[in-house]
């Protein structure tokens, strides 16, 4: 049997290879993505004291360390059963919703944006952040980098560092906010607003004005049919910080609405051996394999599936965006994988939009930013939306406060089935037939793998930063035909 194996994919964080095994008469049978990084994170966290979990998560991962340093903050909350003042929560949203925002502008500018505006025929060695500088000018590298300079900005200013932020503590944050800074958080928020309106702008000339990108985002070969889940507020809306779960069905019919505490009635883990990820799926539906459609258990947890899920947006600009969206894909729910670009620029239109919200509250400036924990710790869980799926962090203490058991769900963890899936129906769709196998055609096939923006470093709990991943192809005879391997620190897609 044909083998073609793509390791490392380029322009996403982690370690993983893609393995893409043929038939003898040339068509893909069958394709596996491997992640061979250890996952061991939860283990070393037993035995710590719970207040050190948000400085000692977001070390998992250095691309969204402020998700995890969140998430771990609200599961500390839940453990000590204490609720953090009015000024905490809107300095934590708003931190939170500006990293998201940067988050995504990398996501889109640096990792995918590249398949788009270079076009996946393109040299590799032009197929980045560089290659896209060249073509549409120096201007607007300058605007991505200062869109991200002042995401950096507000994470630090009330973070503490804008890598590893230290801001979050049971029961409220370490640093309010003057009235200069709140001023400069306004200025930035606008800003932001700004920089989501032109990003759209870019999408709508350079990607849904292209007549092959039109055909690759609605065609066949992108999609698939998966329940979505995503948080929401009082109003079903989109929230990044907080609210509850809800979870539609592949006809956008609501099947679960549930409070961060009550997740494990609702999501279960499937551990295969050939992989260090586990794959998370709805209890409702049970675990049938790696197969879409109503009667599956898989579910997708990305901008996509929160867009799907929500009845809105809570913020004008993004609404109209949102409406835009929907309007242009003909229906509700949206299953074409590549159209979460799109709908991650909606997300990050939203973020800035909420972000200046927040920024102008009058509230603000309050001096009360913390309640002191007087209870006694037990069990508590937090989740947020980190930018590329839902994250769940749940902890259980001895009466000292000293964890006894932690479980993680990351992002990319929820989002592993589909991921396989999706590699395996673009391979088969793209590849086969006698054609020859180009960087090109590969590319399109790691095109459906970086539409989830993955993180393996985070899903499988290990330290390695880079995503290191190879592309092999081997034939009916167990022949290797082909191999693509780039290594990131050599420049190029890495």
């Amino acid at each position: 049997m044909k083998r073609i194996t793509i390791d490392p994919v380029t322009r996403l964080e982690g370690h993983g290879k893609i393995t893409i095994f043929m038939d003898d008469q040339g068509d893909v049978a069958n394709a596996y993505f491997q992640v061979p990084e250890f996952r061991g994170f939860e283990s070393f966290c037993e035995g710590r004291p719970v207040e050190e979990m948000p400085r000692i998560t977001q070390r998992i991962c250095g691309v969204c360390p402020t998700a995890h340093h969140m998430a771990s903050t609200k599961a500390a909350d839940a453990v000590y059963g204490v609720t953090p003042p009015p000024t905490a929560r809107i300095i934590r949203e708003m931190v939170y919703d500006a990293f998201v925002a940067g988050d995504h502008a990398t996501h889109f500018f640096i990792l995918s944006g590249p398949d788009f505006i270079m076009g996946p025929d393109a040299d590799p060695a032009q197929r980045n952040i560089l290659g896209i500088v060249s073509k549409l000018g120096v201007r607007l590298g300058q605007r991505v980098l200062r869109h991200l300079a002042e995401s950096h900005e507000v994470v630090a200013m009330l973070g503490g560092r804008f890598v590893h932020p230290v801001m979050g503590l049971p029961g409220g944050v370490a640093k309010g906010v003057t009235p200069d800074m709140q001023l400069r958080l306004i200025e930035i928020g606008e800003s932001m607003v700004e920089f989501g309106q032109f990003s759209l702008g870019v999408w709508r000339d350079l990607v849904l004005a292209s007549d092959e990108f039109r055909d690759m985002i609605m065609g066949d070969a992108y999609l698939h049919r998966t329940h979505s889940i995503g948080l929401v507020d009082a109003n079903k809306q989109l929230n990044f910080y907080d609210g509850k779960v809800r979870v539609v069905d592949v006809e956008g019919h609501e099947v679960a609405y549930y409070a961060p505490h009550e997740y494990a009635e609702h999501l279960a883990e499937r551990v295969e051996p050939w992989t260090y990820v586990k794959f998370p799926y709805l209890k409702r539906f049970g675990w049938h394999g790696l197969t879409d459609g109503m009667q599956s258990g898989v579910y997708r947890s990305t901008p996509l599936s929160r867009l799907n899920v929500s009845e809105g947006m809570a913020t004008p600009l993004a609404q109209e965006a949102y409406e835009e969206f929907y309007a242009y894909m003909g229906a509700k729910p949206v299953h074409a994988t590549l159209a979460t670009h799109w709908a991650r620029l909606v997300e990050m239109l939203y973020a800035g939009e909420r972000m200046l919200e927040l920024a102008r509250d009058e509230r603000l400036t309050d001096p009360e930013i913390r309640v002191i924990p007087t209870e006694t710790p037990t069990e508590g869980v937090g989740i947020v939306e980190a930018p590329r799926g839902l994250l769940t962090h749940h902890y259980i203490t001895d009466e000292r406060g000293i964890l006894t058991k932690v479980n993680l769900i990351v992002g990319t963890t929820n989002n592993h089935a589909a991921i396989c899936m999706s590699i395996k129906k673009a391979a088969q769709a793209l590849i086969g037939g006698g054609k020859e196998i180009t960087q090109g055609l590969l590319d399109r096939v790691e095109m459906a793998f970086r539409a989830y923006d993955p993180c393996f470093a985070c899903a499988t709990h290990a330290a390695p930063g880079d995503m290191d991943l190879e592309v092999a192809v081997y034939n009916a005879q167990g022949e290797e035909m082909a191999r693509l391997r780039r290594d990131p620190s050599a420049g190029g897609e890495g």
